[in-house]
């Protein structure tokens, strides 16, 4: 039996204060990417983009903290650490900043 960490076991007691995302994110409905998880290579729809991180539709559910390589397409490839997963959407920052 495998276990991980997910929105269902994270619950938000208390609501944001402050906005810890400094960047402006970018929409990017119509962008896809490859997201290579557990040997396996998956094409993803991004749904918004920033230099640090992306919010994707990704239908499995990685460990919050796994890393994953993310071949933003036209831009290469970034090291990308899953943040959050919730309803069928995977939160990921990257080891370094996009350009």
């Amino acid at each position: 039996m495998s276990h991980f960490l997910d929105a269902s076991m994270i619950t938000r007691s208390e609501t944001r204060l402050i906005d810890e995302r400094q960047e402006i994110r970018h929409g990017a409905v119509s962008s896809t990417a490859v997201l290579e998880f557990r040997g396996r290579k998956h094409v993803i729809r991004l749904i918004n983009l920033s230099p640090s991180g992306a919010m994707a539709l990704f239908p499995h559910a990685p460990n919050i903290g796994e890393r994953l390589p993310l071949q933003i397409l036209d831009r290469g490839v970034v090291s990308a650490q899953v943040r959050w997963v919730r309803d069928g959407r995977v939160g990921l920052s990257f080891t370094a900043p996009r350009n």
